[in-house]
């Protein structure tokens, strides 16, 4: 009995390799070798930036005129005060006065219709007076004022969609680390399968589009009833081959901060993960086996140590693994600003696919009732 097990152990640890090393090698290398434009190519296309917010009056105060302050011929600035019991009214009617390309949608809270972001975004964009849209949100700070430049010059292509890049800012808070490797994978994910033809999500932080695109999707009408979506969902109901192309360049980033605690930081991840069970079937299936096998990879292995099933093996294997993570990842670690992760890649791996599988199964059982 115990040779059967100790076989079928060895063997799953092996097929999980397998199905690891599809993603690893077949997937991300595509990043690893993709190379963003270095020369900025003059666009001149009228873009109009939409950013929902609610109770952002600190963060409208702060980076909004970084926004509103880029280094870019044609653009407005549309922010759609969602709501807001703070400030924020006030805020924006200052910033109007000095910046007269922002534009201000106010909405104003119902007793018995409760709005989403997905609702204000809608305003926003039908308010907009400009065919290409860009997104961010109130609490993202651009790494360059050539941020909107850098987008828009995607749009010279046949691209109706450019999926960005939002990383998160480093700080010693002890979620710190992982929320960003977290990030880092996740980004490491899109944006391969972008370049591998077959588009699946996008941030919401860092993501443009056409407005036709928009309005021939129906908008978010396929998912209004779920919080969470305005990016993702979007995205994997509309990207294409054809349609999509992505943007790394590091003056292209939109930073934010991340959460600090577990509670802020739990209740967001929540939220994301359970969106993912609208993705396309594909898509689901490709997350899925990723996430279980690179789970069952470190189960299996941790067992076969422990137990002595063929350890030289199962250590070789994890090995190797581990060797060919670091050829792929060390250049993208580099492009994606994270390569201050780079070392501590081992551990932060193993805690990845604990986190997604934990959150799978909270994000497919908890639903969110609210999207801030």
């Amino acid at each position: 009995m115990e040779n059967y097990i100790k076989e079928a152990l060895v063997l799953l640890l092996q097929l999980c390799f397998i199905i690891q090393l599809y993603y690893l090698v077949g997937d991300h290398s595509l990043l690893t070798a993709y190379k963003p434009m270095e020369e900025l190519i003059p666009a001149n296309i009228p873009i109009s930036v939409i950013i929902s917010a609610r109770n952002e009056a600190h963060n409208l105060g702060r980076y909004l005129p970084l926004i509103l302050e880029q280094n870019y011929p044609d653009f407005e600035v549309v922010v759609i005060n969602d709501c807001s019991y703070d400030t924020s009214d006030i805020v924006l009617e200052e910033l109007q006065a000095k910046y007269p390309h922002l534009k201000v949608v106010t909405i104003t809270e119902h007793d018995r219709f409760k709005t989403g972001k997905k609702f204000a975004l809608t305003l926003g964009i039908k308010a907009a007076k400009n065919e290409h849209l860009l997104f961010t949100d109130a609490d993202c700070e651009p790494a360059s004022p050539n941020w909107i430049a850098r987008m828009a010059a995607n749009f010279t292509t046949p691209a109706q969609i450019v999926l960005g890049y939002s990383p998160y800012y480093k700080s010693r808070n002890f979620l710190n680390p992982f929320v960003r490797f977290e990030t880092l994978k996740s980004a490491i994910n899109y944006l391969s399968a972008a370049l591998d033809g077959d588009p699946y999500m996008g941030v919401g932080r860092n993501l443009a589009y056409t407005k036709t695109l928009f309005f021939n999707a129906k908008g978010f009408a396929s998912h209004m009833h779920v919080i969470s979506g305005d990016d993702d969902l979007f995205v994997n109901e509309n990207a294409t081959t054809d349609n999509t192309i992505i943007e790394i360049h590091p003056e292209t980033f939109t930073y934010t901060t991340a959460k600090t605690t577990l509670t802020t930081w739990y209740r967001q991840k929540k939220r994301h993960m359970g969106v993912g069970k609208l993705y396309k079937n594909r898509h689901r299936r490709q997350l899925s086996f990723d996430a279980i096998t690179g789970f069952l990879f470190y189960v299996v292995l941790i067992l076969c140590l422990v137990f002595n099933f063929e350890p030289l093996l199962a250590l070789g294997i994890f090995m190797f693994r581990l060797i060919l993570q670091f050829v792929i990842y060390k250049k993208v670690f580099k492009k994606l600003d994270a390569y201050g992760l780079f070392w501590y890649l081992p551990g932060l791996d193993l805690f990845y696919y604990i986190y997604l599988n934990v959150f799978g199964l909270i994000g497919t059982f908890i639903k969110t009732k609210q999207w801030k």
